[in-house]
């Protein structure tokens, strides 16, 4: 069996100090491929280093998270543009929208909005698809999409939303990532979004190394969430990967024929 991690944050310290044992356990599971997102100008680098390390099947994203949208200056969007064409690969993300915050000001969330707008339309510019980090935040980050005009889809990251919510997004274009909120089993909305959502409309994930308590997340973690949907679903862990593999690779491989990833930042 082969999976896909669709979202690790393999230039976090966390993994980065221990990167060759990380891609070692991870194949040893069956993870043989990443798609590694940024989430804000200081991270660039590192994620965009990875890139150059074609033997380890990393793809990237690069983009700002929701969290660092009011200490974004306009110079890092124009950096962000300058750099993603660079690097014709890249995906655009981490990007969306995080409303988990009830303290939140109407005008901190219409900052957030404005800036996942721009990065959307960036997108949409460059044909590139993207990574969306959407949080309690459902409605306004399907009306994002729609003002932005972006048709490139991409993956609805960590899912903790509803069967109905999913649904939405797949018509927008979008698979939705199922992750290791998976592995929690007090976590019944998504439990009831696997059973409920077409196999192929979903993708593995981690998050790691982040979304696991008193441990670190690894991307080795992917095959455990296949195994739990499977288990959800009443059928073989062979069949949930075969199909999520074949759905990565329908986002990840719609730009052959383009130029590898280039050149250093």
């Amino acid at each position: 069996m082969k999976f896909t991690d669709t979202h690790c944050h393999l230039a976090e310290p966390a993994l980065r100090q221990n990167f060759d044992r990380i891609i070692r356990e991870a194949r040893a599971c069956g993870v043989w491929r990443f798609l590694v997102p940024a989430t804000c100008r200081r991270d660039w680098r590192d994620v965009a280093d990875l890139s150059l390390r074609p033997s380890e099947n990393i793809r990237i994203a690069l983009g700002i998270h929701p969290w660092f949208a009011e200490e974004t200056p306009e110079q890092d969007l124009a950096e962000l543009e300058s750099l993603l064409r660079r690097h014709p690969q890249a995906w655009v993300g981490e990007i969306g929208l995080d409303f988990y915050d009830k303290s939140q000001t109407a005008a901190q969330r219409e900052c957030q909005q404005k800036l996942f707008v721009r990065q959307l339309v960036l997108a949409e510019s460059l044909k590139r698809r993207v990574v969306v980090h959407n949080l309690k935040s459902s409605s306004a980050a399907a009306a994002a999409i729609a003002e932005a005009g972006f048709g490139q889809g991409g993956i609805i990251h960590a899912f903790s939303g509803s069967a109905e919510e999913a649904s939405a997004f797949v018509r927008l274009g979008f698979k939705i990532g199922i992750g290791s909120l998976l592995l929690n089993p007090s976590a019944r909305k998504i439990r009831k979004v696997v059973q409920a959502l077409d196999l192929h409309d979903m993708v593995l994930e981690t998050d790691s190394p982040f979304m696991l308590k008193n441990e670190v997340n690894t991307p080795a973690n992917v095959r455990r969430i296949a195994e739990t949907v499977a288990q959800l679903r009443g059928i073989a862990v062979e069949e949930v990967a075969a199909q999520t593999e074949r759905n990565a690779d329908g986002l990840l491989e719609y730009r052959k024929g383009l130029p590898d990833e280039p050149e250093l930042i």
